[in-house]
C-alpha cells in the first residue's frame, strides 16, 4: 500500500510537520466525533496523556478549551510549548511519567481525556486505566485511539531506518527471535530494535482492549473501527473508510484489517458496577 510513499522515518524526524498533521486530523475527525458525546467549549478541560509535541490538542485550544498535555519526553514537551507559542495558543504542558502524577495535588479534573496512539505502548495497561479514571470528572469521557495489533503496521515498523524494512507489512507478527534477526539483517540500530520489541510486547487487540475496559469499570459509549485510518488522509492522501459492519463484528479476524480503533468511554458509577 505504501511502497511509493516517502519514508516514514523522515516524517517522524520533521516534528513541526508531524505537529501540523496531527492537528489537522484532530480538527477534522476527533472534535466532531467527541461532540456527539460531550460539549466542547471554553468551559471544557482537556488532558492528553502521551501528548508528544501537542498537535492533537491544538484545535481544542483554538476552540477555547483549557488544554493540558503530559509526556515523558522533555524534548517533546519543549516542542509543544514552542509550537503553541508559534500558533498563538495557550496550553499547559508537563514533563512526567503519567504514573507519577498525583491526582490529589493536581489542579484539575478533566471533562475529556485523550489517549491517542499511547495504550499500545503501555505495558501496565490495567494500572494505567485505573489511574486514568481518577483524573476524569463524573460526566467526563475518554477518547482512545490505537491500531489493532495484527493490522499490517500494528508494530509501528514504519519507524525503521531502512526504506524497505519500514514498508514491510505484518513483520511484527513474526516470533520475537525471527523479528529481531530480520531487523538486524536490515541494519536497524539497537535503540530502534529495542523500541520495536517493546511495542511487540505491549501491542493490544480489539478483544483485549475491550476486556480491559470492562475489568476497569469503563462503559463503551462509542466505537469506530477504521479500515483506513483518518490520519492517513494527512500522511498518504487516502480517504478514511470505516471497516465493513459485518467484518467489524468478527472477533480476531477484524484485527488484521483495522488500522485504527476509536473508542469513547465513560466511567461506570460504582453503585452500577456492583449490580
Amino acid at each position: 500500500m505504501f511502497a511509493n510513499k516517502k519514508n516514514m522515518q523522515e516524517r517522524h524526524l520533521d516534528r513541526l510537520r508531524y505537529f501540523e498533521e496531527s492537528a489537522n486530523s484532530a480538527q477534522e475527525y476527533y472534535i466532531d466525533y467527541l461532540k456527539n458525546f460531550i460539549s466542547i467549549d471554553s468551559e471544557t478541560n482537556i488532558l492528553e496523556v502521551g501528548c508528544g509535541e501537542g498537535g492533537n490538542l491544538l484545535p481544542f485550544a483554538k476552540a477555547g478549551c483549557q488544554v493540558t498535555g503530559i509526556d515523558r519526553s522533555s524534548t517533546r514537551i519543549s516542542q509543544a510549548k514552542d509550537f503553541f507559542i508559534r500558533f498563538g495558543q495557550n496550553g499547559n504542558f508537563i514533563t512526567s511519567d503519567f504514573f507519577n502524577i498525583d491526582v490529589s495535588i493536581h489542579k484539575h479534573l478533566y471533562d475529556i481525556i485523550l489517549v491517542h496512539d499511547v495504550i499500545e505502548h503501555v505495558e501496565e495497561k490495567e494500572r494505567f486505566m485505573a489511574h486514568l479514571k481518577s483524573f476524569l470528572t463524573h460526566k467526563g469521557v475518554v477518547f482512545w485511539g490505537f491500531p489493532a495489533w495484527q493490522m499490517p503496521f500494528g508494530g509501528h515498523q514504519q519507524i525503521c531506518h531502512h526504506k524497505i524494512c519500514s514498508k514491510l507489512p505484518f513483520i511484527h507478527l513474526l516470533p520475537s527471535f525471527l523479528y529481531r534477526i530480520l531487523l538486524k539483517a536490515f541494519g536497524e540500530n539497537q535503540a530502534c530494535i529495542n523500541e520495536l520489541m517493546e511495542i511487540k510486547r505491549c501491542g493490544v487487540t480489539i478483544e483485549r482492549f475491550e476486556e480491559l475496559l470492562k475489568i476497569n469499570g469503563y462503559k463503551i459509549s462509542g466505537r469506530i473501527l477504521w479500515l483506513i485510518n483518518p490520519h492517513y488522509m494527512q500522511k498518504f492522501k487516502l480517504r478514511p473508510r470505516k471497516l465493513n459492519k459485518s467484518l467489524s463484528q468478527i472477533r480476531y479476524l477484524r484485527n488484521f484489517f483495522c488500522t485504527s480503533c476509536f473508542y469513547i468511554t465513560n466511567i461506570i458509577p460504582k453503585d452500577v458496577e456492583k449490580n
